[in-house]
């Protein structure tokens, strides 16, 4: 039995960690690496050790993130890849912007953390970077695969809309029958250019509780995904083999391994 043929249906990536999703229509993926500037920056929330020089993999409960962090949500963030310059909307109005690559751009967003979320801060909020790292919440460099057939069923589930981008996924394919993401592990798949590897599924934490529109705590999303199918996992991820151009409505196909 082989894998039904699936369609990307939107791609996002998050250049500051626990901030918003930036869609792209199409993006270059490289070899080993995620989609570009994802996770490229993440605010550091008390002393966490980070080594600008030395990047090494830390993890989430450093940073400031939706697992702890439900206000973020609201926040609607936007990102010059160019330039580096971050801006930040709160209720619909600019709050901060700043150049990531320059102290005083830094500077810049990390007063605005001071203001909006003081009694969250366990020490200085501090923009952080390293050279060629992503601050992903799994030490390999990956690209995440939302197959929303399966956000359907969590959907029916707890008998309420859920939003896909509570997973905060990078690529988001339709054409999957519900669940058949997690029978791929180990398997090779060809979209655009690129090709990847599926290496892991993703296991849910409070996060997927966070209404990403609101900033509300709403949804018990792992319980959810628990009682219902025996496991908190929903998505996969996938490591880029081949590098080459994907884009909105390109096919994602199998090309080697089998479904169990």
């Amino acid at each position: 039995m082989t894998a039904r043929t699936a369609a990307i249906e939107a791609i996002y990536r998050y250049p500051v960690k626990g901030l918003s999703a930036q869609g792209l229509h199409r993006v270059r993926l490289s070899p080993g690496a995620t989609l570009p500037a994802d996770r490229l920056y993440a605010i550091e929330n008390g002393p966490s050790g980070f080594d600008p020089a030395a990047p090494a993999y830390f993890p989430k409960a450093y940073f400031l993130m939706l697992m702890r962090n439900e206000r973020l949500a609201a926040l609607r963030t936007d990102f010059d890849e160019a330039s580096h310059t971050l801006v930040i909307r709160n209720e619909g109005r600019e709050a901060a912007r700043g150049d990531l690559r320059t102290k005083e751009g830094r500077l810049a967003i990390e007063a605005f953390f001071r203001r909006f979320m003081p009694a969250e801060l366990r020490g200085p909020p501090k923009v952080l970077r390293g050279e060629n790292h992503s601050f992903s919440d799994v030490a390999k460099k990956v690209v995440s695969i939302i197959n929303l057939a399966s956000v359907a069923e969590v959907e029916a589930a707890i008998g309420a809309p859920v939003d896909p981008l509570r997973f905060r996924g990078n690529l988001y394919l339709r054409g999957w029958p519900a669940w058949q993401e997690f029978e791929l592990l180990g398997s090779e798949l060809a979209t655009g250019d690129a090709r990847l590897k599926v290496v892991k599924r993703i296991t849910r934490c409070a996060a997927t509780e966070v209404d990403p529109a609101t900033g509300i705590r709403d949804l018990t999303i792992p319980r959810t995904l628990m009682d219902n199918f025996g496991h908190a996992d929903c998505g996969i991820y996938a490591e880029v083999i081949a590098g080459g151009e994907i884009a909105i409505g390109d096919k994602v196909e199998l090309t080697a391994g089998r479904l169990l």
